[in-house]
């Protein structure tokens, strides 16, 4: 189900204290306003707006010029990632944690259901999480991310860290394992948040 919130709070789930994903901000200028404010309130402090179809970067600029933006778009159409989308935005939220303890992170998308959630995903992964324990901390946090492309970014971790074939095969066999006892109805969430969408 989609997050029960007043359209002045910002869609964000904190994963860590450092790391959050989530959804857009609404497309009514002054609900957006109210959303940067949150989100600022929240302590975020970089944005990576991993969307390919829109970008609020002016809008953030303007109302929350000390937020880092960056847009690093991709489309959602269940395709393969390229390793080196993984490299930009995991260096991205790793150079704004190690500037500072404060640095707070958000990744978001569209819902927040496969793109964002993917990304963070990675950054887990590259801060040494081990890879169900990231899927499980992202899911608990979010419970409508389903993170398609945890796949290519288990494939992109594995190559970076320089593993083996078994290592690459016995995690994925684990991502398949948990997927298949945490599954997730993605079209009914989808459905229910573009209803949701339809009444703001």
């Amino acid at each position: 189900m989609p997050p029960t919130t007043s359209p002045a709070t910002a869609d964000i789930s904190f994963v860590t204290e450092q790391l959050a994903v989530g959804g857009d901000l609404s497309p009514h200028e002054d609900v957006a306003r109210a959303q940067i404010a949150d989100l600022v309130q929240r302590g975020v402090t970089h944005i990576v707006d991993v969307r390919i179809e829109w970008s609020d970067e002016a809008m953030v600029a303007q109302h929350a010029p000390h937020i880092r933006y960056l847009h690093h778009g991709m489309d959602d159409a269940g395709q393969q990632v390229a390793g080196d989308w993984f490299d930009t935005g995991v260096a991205f939220a790793l150079d704004a944690f190690n500037a500072s303890p404060e640095s707070v992170v958000l990744a978001h998308c569209h819902m927040g259901i496969n793109r964002s959630p993917s990304l963070g995903f990675a950054v887990l992964l590259a801060q040494g999480w081990d890879a169900v324990e990231a899927l499980a901390t992202i899911r608990s946090a979010r419970p409508i991310a389903y993170l398609d492309y945890a796949q290519d970014a288990l494939r992109w971790h594995h190559r970076r860290m320089g593993s083996g074939p078994a290592q690459l095969t016995r995690d994925l066999r684990r991502l398949a394992t948990w997927r298949r006892s945490n599954q997730l109805d993605v079209v009914a969430i989808i459905r229910g948040i573009r209803r949701a969408e339809l009444t703001q």
